[in-house]
């Protein structure tokens, strides 16, 4: 079955590629054709952004619960919902069977991090991707607003992820970085949110397009390979 791929949402899934060069749009639109991908807690629509962008993917889903999915599910080619206490072992239960591993925003809600970070580096075949993006260390004292800026305005995060424990993690299952950075701040969104600071600050919120967290440099982001066997 043809899904649709509306314009409006297709031209903002490739703007956001654009203007977040090492965002998750930007690592989809990377990948090789026909590739395997497991978005690992996959809501906010997440399904359905993924296959307008990349219609030719294999699209595999993965969450604790139907999060802000609307219409979003019937564009995954598969998708399961499993307990918090069960995740790390769904993701290992696709060991060596994936181009790409997707992980936004996942990483900080889990009971087990570390697990899950093994868990998806080994869902990796040889030379496999990986997309990984988390509030930094440093967003435990940013300002708080709506839409998230400051880690505890999210009450279902758990412990900040730490970046010397998740690379070194990463590292020690055969991940090479090709790009990471502890505060990802994309120039021309950054400005941006520099110039909507002052109503930022006024109406306690979140400015559109990331603008803020650009601003703030509120994620990390890794980009990494799974080493081929020796």
């Amino acid at each position: 079955m043809t899904l649709p791929r509306p314009l409006g949402l297709r031209f903002r899934q490739e703007a956001a590629s654009w203007l977040r060069r090492r965002g998750k749009q930007a690592f989809l639109k990377s990948l090789p054709a026909g590739a395997r991908v497991l978005d690992v807690g996959c809501g906010n629509n997440s399904p359905r952004d993924a296959k307008v962008l990349r219609p030719d993917i294999f699209y595999t889903g993965l969450d604790v619960g139907d999060y802000n999915q609307q219409d979003s599910l019937r564009y995954a080619d598969a998708y399961a919902v499993v307990p918090p206490a069960d995740f790390a072992a769904a993701i290992a239960a696709h060991a060596g069977t994936m181009d790409a591993v997707v992980s936004s925003h996942n990483l900080e809600h889990c009971n087990d991090p570390a697990a899950v970070l093994r868990a998806m580096a080994a869902a990796l075949r040889p030379r496999g991707q990986l997309f990984l993006a988390f509030p930094c260390e440093a967003s435990v004292g940013f300002p708080r607003r709506r839409g998230s800026l400051n880690f505890f305005d999210d009450a279902t995060h758990q412990a900040v992820p730490r970046w010397d424990a998740v690379t070194e993690n990463l590292h020690a299952c055969g991940i090479k970085f090709t790009f990471a950075t502890r505060r990802y701040r994309p120039p021309l969104l950054a400005a941006v949110g520099l110039a909507l600071e002052p109503a930022a600050r006024l109406l306690g919120r979140n400015m559109p397009a990331g603008s803020t967290w650009a601003l703030y440099g509120f994620e990390t982001i890794i980009w990494g390979r799974r080493s081929p066997p020796a």
